[in-house]
This record gives C-alpha cells, sequence and structure tokens, in this order.
C-alpha cells in the first residue's frame, strides 16, 4: 500500500474527470459531497441489460465488466462537479482492468502465478483542498507474498508521473 499526495489539484482533476487519465480503470464505487451527498456503486446491474424474453443475460450489449468502466462514468461525474463551487469531499476507488492489471504483473514477474489477484485499487480522495491516492490490492485469497503490491504500488508511480502527475509520497 502506497500514499501519495498530488501537488496539483487543478490538473489532476482536468485528467481525473475531463481528461484520459483513468481510462484504463474502472469505478467500484464513490461518494461526492457537494449541496447534497451521492454514493456510487460501481457494480454493473446485469438485469438492466435483460430483456423480459431474455433468462441468459448473453446480450451483446452486456458490459465485459464486474464493475462500470471509468470512461463510461466520468461524465456523469464531472456535470455533478464542474460550476464554481468545488466539492465538499469526494472519493472514489478505482480498479485497473483486470486485463490490463494481468499485462503489467505478467510483465514484472513472468514466471510468477498472480492468479490469487482481484483487483488492483486506487483510492483518490479530496478532502480540504488535498487530494491524496492510497493503492491497495484485493486478494481472492490470502498470500504471503507482496509481489503484486509492490509492483501495483511502482507502476501506478510510474504510469500517473507519466501523465504528468505531480506527486509527493506520504510517509
Amino acid at each position: 500500500m502506497l500514499a501519495l499526495k498530488v501537488n496539483d489539484v487543478n490538473n489532476f482533476m482536468k485528467g481525473f474527470v475531463a481528461g484520459n487519465l483513468f481510462d484504463p480503470f474502472l469505478m467500484i464505487d464513490g461518494q461526492l459531497n457537494t449541496a447534497v451527498n451521492y454514493t456510487f456503486d460501481g457494480r454493473i446491474n446485469k438485469e438492466f441489460y435483460a430483456s423480459d424474453s431474455d433468462s441468459d443475460l448473453s446480450h451483446s450489449d452486456m458490459p465485459p465488466y464486474e464493475y462500470q468502466p471509468w470512461t463510461e462514468t466520468k461524465g456523469n461525474i464531472f456535470s455533478l462537479i464542474k460550476g464554481s463551487r468545488t466539492p465538499l469531499f469526494m472519493r472514489f476507488t478505482l480498479a485497473l482492468k483486470p486485463e490490463k492489471a494481468m499485462e503489467m504483473l505478467s510483465k514484472e514477474m513472468p514466471d510468477e502465478d498472480f492468479s490469487y489477484v482481484k483487483l488492483l485499487l486506487i483510492t483518490i480522495k479530496y478532502e480540504n483542498s488535498a487530494i491524496t491516492l492510497t493503492t491497495g490490492t484485493s486478494q481472492k485469497t490470502f498470500v504471503m507474498s507482496h509481489d503484486a503490491d509492490n509492483i501495483w504500488d511502482k507502476n501506478i508511480q510510474k504510469y500517473l508521473s507519466a501523465k504528468g502527475t505531480d506527486l509527493t509520497l506520504l510517509q
């Protein structure tokens, strides 16, 4: 687990809700407090895609993930926060898309079995005019190894820096 402070809040927010900074991610959940409080569950409702005559839910328009892609959610979030007033609080937990996660982990350690990894997570929290990022790994089963955590921590920092995000490591 890694905690990072975003040094340029405005630039980060542009990439987060209006740009492509988190396009390879899925939205797990979120909370946004403005004039009213919003709570988001990123889990896809499969029943929404099923018609009355279909019982197998095998529609071609059914999203391929358990959670909503950030690309399909960020516009709605942007519309809720745009304007002259900044949110009072905001927290979103995103996960790297599973195929991207396995590709990254396997590239770093090709001989390692990472089938125990469920999600590579990042929590984005805005509070008191500051943004902090916290990484995490959700596992299907307990393992002693921290290889996936370490690879994720290293690669998310590298990815965000390459995208122009100025970060400070928090202790």
